[in-house]
């Protein structure tokens, strides 16, 4: 959950119908307007990078902090078991796919290699100490990424076979169309466009619904930025898409050569393709989601499906996700939205949402984006009520880049996020245990949850 928000606040603060169906859903969320917030889940996320330390090679750590986390009042648990790398931490048969090894971590302040020499089952840990403890257990998937190259060394299904490399994505850099491979370091992610691709990702996924889960959340489902993909194989989509339009003048009448979020934002008028091209992506992330719900509910049909989206809908194009509802009418909103955008909205794909809330602790309350508060009104708003369980919450250790928010004042906004969240959408969502471990802040994160679910001076 790599903080693309960042970026964005930068930004932000320069310019203040389809064939694909949803199967039946086999169970109801009750109403959000009719229950009270005792009665909403409460969800952390356990990234497995920033947690590999502890849990690599621990059922006793496990054990430890998912009691934290039950004691403080959560219900829920993301554990995130297929990192950037795109290796995994469950069992899997498909080719080419292999258990993580080693991940990159802080360990004292120092980024190090952390080895997983243990041989049990890191997901059944969590589900198995989960549910003792009354938790419900979700598995967190990085979906769209085979790779990841650091100072570390380098990892995943994109470096290990070179005949994978077309899988790779494709960016419109100023230097020209470039494969992801050849370019730097980071997460190396795939072109969702690729048929490849997608069927790879859902025969993991069916690996994955095999287990005693209560849902699975879809992380980085998404293109990787605006300058991807311009692959031959998504041009030769798009133009398909087109009704067979021949693009001559490619890249540059889709988007020119370098082209930033920020150049996009600031653009008076666009390329000739640009806004049929934001329609297409979508479609391919909708199409994309429908077929991997089928994957996972052909195997195990009550396990929830979900996603992770940042709630930063009015930029989030850039990564070609339209994850509101289709009775959304986006492009009565914004001007990058074709009439058909909205038909691509995936919200009723969805059995749950968590939202990134992911505004500065000194603006948890507002109804605008950028507010933890706001994020959650709009989202809820967007839905449309396609989604039965919307819920959304801050990301309390990445929210203040500049260090210049007092300790009092951060620990203050995790006690007011919880209940302003959840107030405005169905539940409430933190990202990551291992910032309230880091700061101690458990005690802040129960004290907002017992005054959200009112078990203080009743």
């Amino acid at each position: 959950m790599t903080p693309v928000y960042i970026i964005l606040l930068t930004v932000f603060s320069l310019f203040q119908n389809t064939s694909c169906k949803k199967e039946p859903i086999d169970y109801q969320f009750p109403d959000s307007t009719a229950i009270t917030n005792s009665d909403k889940p409460r969800f952390i996320w356990i990234d497995a990078a920033g947690n590999f330390n502890d849990f690599a090679n621990s059922k006793e750590n496990i054990a430890r902090d998912l009691t934290l986390a039950k004691n403080a009042g959560f219900t829920d648990v993301v554990v995130d078991v297929r990192p950037t790398n795109g290796d995994i931490l469950f069992q899997s048969s498909v080719a080419g796919v292999q258990q993580v090894e080693w991940l990159g971590a802080w360990v004292n302040g120092v980024y190090s290699k952390v080895n997983r020499t243990a041989t049990w089952d890191y997901l059944q840990a969590f589900i198995d100490k989960g549910h003792e403890l009354g938790l419900k257990v979700h598995a967190g998937f990085n979906t769209m990424v085979g790779g990841n190259s650091s100072t570390l060394g380098n990892q995943g299904i994109l470096y290990r076979d070179n005949t994978k490399k077309s899988w790779a994505t494709y960016k419109n850099l100023s230097t020209g169309i470039t494969n992801t491979m050849d370019q730097g370091t980071g997460a190396k992610f795939f072109n969702p466009a690729n048929e490849e691709v997608q069927e790879y990702i859902c025969s993991l996924l069916k690996d994955l619904a095999k287990y005693d889960l209560d849902g699975i959340i879809i992380d980085r489902g998404r293109f990787d930025g605006i300058q991807s993909d311009f692959s031959d194989i998504t041009r030769q989509k798009f133009q398909i898409y087109l009704g067979g339009v021949t693009i001559s003048n490619f890249p540059g009448d889709i988007l020119p050569a370098g082209t930033t979020i920020s150049n996009v934002i600031a653009m008076s008028t666009y390329p000739t393709y640009f806004t049929k091209w934001l329609e297409f992506r979508a479609k391919v992330m909708y199409d994309f989601m429908a077929k991997a719900r089928n994957a996972v509910k052909s195997v195990h049909s009550k396990i929830k499906f979900g996603v992770y989206v940042g709630g930063w809908y009015s930029t989030y194009y850039e990564v070609g996700v339209n994850w509101a509802s289709p009775k959304y009418n986006t492009s009565s909103y914004y001007k990058w939205a074709t009439v058909n955008y909205k038909n691509y909205g995936f919200a009723a794909l969805m059995d749950q949402m968590l939202i990134g809330a992911y505004a500065s602790p000194l603006h948890v309350y507002g109804t605008t984006e950028w507010t933890m508060q706001g994020f959650c009104k709009l989202a809820k708003d967007k839905t449309k009520g396609d989604c039965p369980m919307v819920a959304g919450g801050p990301d309390v250790g990445n929210w203040d880049s500049s260090n210049s928010v007092s300790q009092d004042d951060e620990n203050q906004a995790i006690v007011n996020s919880v209940k302003a969240c959840m107030d405005a959408c169905d539940g409430y969502f933190l990202f990551d245990i291992i910032h309230l471990k880091n700061a101690n802040q458990w005690g802040y994160a129960k004290e907002g949850i017992d005054l959200a679910i009112k078990k203080i001076n009743e």
